[in-house]
């Protein structure tokens, strides 16, 4: 029996010949990334070990991307944590605010990982980077502290998933969001557990790295341990100028293993919106035009890359946010938010009334920058919409693809480019 991806890059950084699903091994990380929330545990955990030193200064990635610019007191103390452990151990990859963007597309664009790779982070969403070709998963900060100190951590294999997408959009605005929405809906919120959830198929092969990048992002969102898509010629083309090392290229074996696999005809598929209070409460758009709304997002680690932001900038051209509602648009990457300054799109969701910020997380976990009050609701291109995730514990969250949001903010209730 032959293996997946995901078995093979772990089976070769443990240097066997195969491993199985429930096998548990102690795994060399290639690259590790905590942020200005997750950092200052891990950094106290590495500590607490009795290291003096990390294992690989240049292996280390520290973000501050939450709460920048610093939002209050606390955070600025979570910031100088941040700092005075990168002075203290000479860490290259420390990335000051102004030089920072969201963690999860700092990683890719600066091309800290690359296919066939170990990627480890202190957030949840780090599965982000197995669009690359790579197993990348969150851990939490005492996990990641000591891989501050040994350059490894323990891992059971995860079983596989596979999904498998046919067809290509009818609709122009359908992406990897709705690909992903309509995926966790139809396995739920837990149908992932600890799986590795691998993306295939012709819709997937003609998926633009952007929208790959959404995909594997909300793998957790199912329970999924990562989310992996094989490297590509689409792949190549992004890491190309950016990758700081070679690739290993691996690829599933006709013969491995799954736990199960889910087809999907993506051809007739509609925008899909997650619904209050799960990502897993998907319906499709036409369902929800009588949902009025208050605000709406578009930026985060899942739909704020310079693509996501163009997309949205092409519904909101010439046209004006509706006069009950309010837009905020926060690029996710810094490479992103340059382009748009350079090609006028900030003026774009200016003219029509938005608000355009520095990149951050911001709003995202209600952190900042556009927080919701009670019984207010908003439709946002984010990957959480539990209670209270964005404000309030009585506010209510929809979580849409960018053109989606786009189209809501001038209807003032949730809608679709094509009824504009």
């Amino acid at each position: 029996m032959g293996m997946t991806i995901t078995e093979k890059i772990i089976a070769a950084h443990v240097g066997k010949d195969v491993v199985r699903p429930g096998e548990f091994h102690f795994v060399p990380v290639d690259v590790v990334m905590a942020n200005d929330i997750t950092a200052p545990l891990a950094i106290e955990c590495f500590e607490r070990t009795g290291a003096t030193r990390v294992f690989d200064p240049e292996r280390i990635i520290l973000i501050p991307d939450h709460y920048v610019p610093n939002k209050d007191i606390k955070a600025a103390e979570q910031a100088k944590v941040l700092r005075g452990f990168a002075r203290k151990h000479k860490l290259p990859f420390y990335y000051e605010v102004g030089r920072a963007c969201v963690c999860h597309s700092l990683v890719p664009d600066e091309g800290h990982c690359v296919a066939g790779e170990v990627m480890v982070g202190a957030d949840s969403h780090s599965c982000t980077n197995g669009a690359l070709g790579a197993f990348a998963t969150g851990m939490g900060s005492t996990d990641v502290g000591v891989i501050f100190a040994l350059g490894r951590t323990w891992l059971k294999v995860p079983q596989s998933l596979k999904f498998i997408y046919y067809g290509h959009p009818k609709n122009p605005w359908i992406g990897g969001k709705d690909y992903i929405l309509a995926t966790i809906g139809r396995i739920g919120v837990a149908g992932a557990l600890y799986c590795a959830m691998e993306f295939t198929g012709e819709a997937i092969d003609a998926l633009p790295m952007h929208g790959r990048l959404t995909m594997c992002n909300m793998a957790i969102e199912a329970g999924g341990k990562s989310g992996i898509i094989a490297f590509d010629d689409r792949t190549a083309a992004f890491l190309e100028g950016r990758a700081r090392r070679p690739s290993r290229v691996y690829a599933s074996d006709p013969d491995a293993a799954y736990r199960e696999v889910h087809e999907f005809d993506v051809t007739d598929l509609q925008p899909q919106v997650a619904c209050p209070h799960l990502p897993g409460n998907v319906k499709p758009v036409s369902e929800l035009r009588h949902v009025r709304i208050d605000q709406a997002f578009i930026g985060s680690c899942t739909n704020g890359r310079y693509e996501d932001i163009a997309q949205a900038a092409e519904v909101i051209r010439g046209r004006k946010v509706h006069p009950d509602a309010r837009l905020i648009v926060i690029p996710s990457s810094l490479e992103g938010y340059r382009r748009c300054i350079a090609e006028g799109l900030d003026e774009v969701f200016i003219e029509a009334g938005a608000v355009f910020s520095t990149p951050t997380c911001g709003p995202c976990l209600g952190g900042h920058m556009g927080v919701l009050a009670a019984g207010e609701t908003c439709i946002s291109t984010t990957n959480r919409n539990f209670e209270g995730r964005m404000g309030h514990l009585k506010s209510f969250v929809y979580l849409a693809n960018p053109a989606v949001a786009a189209a809501s903010a001038v209807l003032g209730r949730i809608g679709s480019p094509d009824e504009l």
